[in-house]
């Protein structure tokens, strides 16, 4: 995810405890979601379906933190 941010990210994961907390979620769910779509865990087309769209909310939080973090940095 983001890897053009590999370094940012990385960063940010020390000094971001709400960053941290929104990529580990987003991990949960992403393993969450393989597991279902591999059915090691059982779920429902509309429980996996409801998961994509957490997921991909927290994706978008992460990317504006990147972005944000990306302006400052390159501002200063």
């Amino acid at each position: 995810m983001f890897p053009e941010y590999r370094d940012l990210i990385t960063q940010l994961k020390t000094t971001d405890h709400h960053f941290v907390h929104l990529f580990d979620r987003h991990n949960e769910l992403d393993q969450k979601i393989k597991n279902m779509e591999a059915h090691i865990v059982g779920g429902t087309h509309e429980e996996i379906e409801t998961l994509k769209k957490e997921k991909l909310h927290l994706k978008d939080q992460l990317y504006v933190i990147l972005r944000k973090a990306a302006v400052a940095d390159s501002a200063a």
